[in-house]
Formats: C-alpha cells, sequence, structure tokens
C-alpha cells in the first residue's frame, strides 16, 4: 500500500513548512501548493486523502478553490479542512462548511487536535483503497472465470480472508470514531462501511449453493 497523499494549501511558506512539521509523524506524503491555482492544478493528476486549505489567500482564495474542488467529480468527495487566522463569526464558519468543509480550524491551531483530526482522513482513505482492491481482484477473477456465479471454494476464500481483514480495521476505526462530533468524518465513515457491507453480499451471493 502507497503512503496516502496529503494536500497543503498557503500562500506563505512558514504556514506550509509548519504544517509539514505538525503531520511528518504521520509518515504520509506531504504534498505543498502555493496557491488555489497550483492546488487545482495538483488534483488533476494524484489523489489525495485529505485537503488542508487556507482561508485567506490572494487571488483565488480557499473559498473559491474548494468550489471549484467539489464542481468536480475526481475531487469533489476529498475531505477539506479549513484553515484560517482570522474569525468573523458564525457566518463565516457557517460559509466555510457551504463551500464543502468537513472542519474548520482557526489559527493559532492545537498540533496535536490537527494531527489527530488528519489521521483520522488518512485511514479512512486507506481503508477504501483496499475496498478497491478486493473489488478490482474480484472483477478479474469473475472475468477469468467467464462470469459464473460461483468461484472455486480456494479462490472465494481467499477474497473472503481479505475482506475480512479490511472489514476488522474498519470496524476498529469506527469504534475510535464512536460518538464523534465532526459530521464529515460520522459521513465518510459510513459511505465506508456501505461500501464493505455490499462488497460482502456480492462474495456471499458467489458461494455455491446460495440463491
Amino acid at each position: 500500500m502507497q503512503k496516502a497523499k496529503i494536500l497543503l494549501v498557503d500562500d506563505r511558506p512558514e504556514n506550509l513548512l509548519a504544517l509539514e512539521a505538525i503531520l511528518s509523524a504521520l509518515d504520509q506524503t506531504l504534498v505543498r501548493a502555493a496557491s488555489g491555482e497550483e492546488a487545482l492544478k495538483a488534483l488533476l493528476t494524484d489523489d489525495f486523502a485529505v485537503i488542508l486549505l487556507d482561508v485567506q489567500m490572494p487571488g483565488m482564495d480557499g473559498f473559491e478553490t474548494a468550489a471549484h474542488i467539489k464542481r468536480r467529480e475526481r475531487t469533489r468527495d476529498i475531505p477539506i479542512i479549513f484553515l484560517t487566522a482570522i474569525n468573523h463569526g458564525p457566518h463565516h464558519t457557517f460559509r466555510g462548511y457551504a463551500a464543502g468543509a468537513v472542519d474548520y480550524i482557526s489559527k493559532p491551531f492545537d498540533p496535536w487536535v490537527l494531527r489527530a483530526k488528519v489521521s483520522v482522513f488518512v485511514d479512512l482513505y486507506v481503508k477504501n483503497c483496499q475496498l478497491k482492491e478486493q473489488a478490482a481482484l474480484l472483477r478479474l477473477q469473475l472475468e477469468a472465470g467467464g462470469g459464473e456465479p460461483a468461484l472455486g471454494g480456494a479462490l472465494l476464500g481467499e477474497l473472503s480472508a481479505r475482506l475480512a481483514a479490511v472489514e476488522e480495521q474498519a470496524e476498529a476505526l469506527g469504534k475510535q470514531l464512536d460518538g464523534a462530533e465532526d459530521a464529515g468524518v460520522a459521513a465518510t465513515a459510513a459511505h465506508l462501511e456501505r461500501k464493505l457491507a455490499g462488497l460482502r453480499r456480492a462474495l456471499d451471493a458467489m458461494r455455491p449453493g446460495t440463491a
């Protein structure tokens, strides 16, 4: 499994350096973007687990950048955490959530809190990637078998075991998130759970003797 990519968007180099120092402990790939335009360019070619997006930037600000991200089918589901040095009250915060952010953090922020929030989205991204790998393997095996409804017992058992490992990891993550107030995290976790359940049903349907 390759490392997840985290996109850091801020027009101030010292802020990007600070974010890298905070998030380096996660041991993931950190990608810099000094503007909204640079961020959109990076999103054309790479997949990211989460985006940390500064609100106040010259030219295209964070709200406009987020709007472009959410309009693209390829990137609309990437979680966005807004970072801002100003606070204009509830209306300003609401604008951030309306633009598609899953979280809105005012500077100066607690490094431990930021790292923990980013870590959750990285974990969810990794579980989604594992799920996609299992689904791709299942499709390949079905095509190789000519679309037969029942696979060989050994192959089906291997696929089931791999899926069970992902399910176990997702269940552990779900317990960590139980009672979380962050609606964005909860929605992403629920989406992953539905995908896992769908793939499990598909595997169970291919077992010999299943109606």
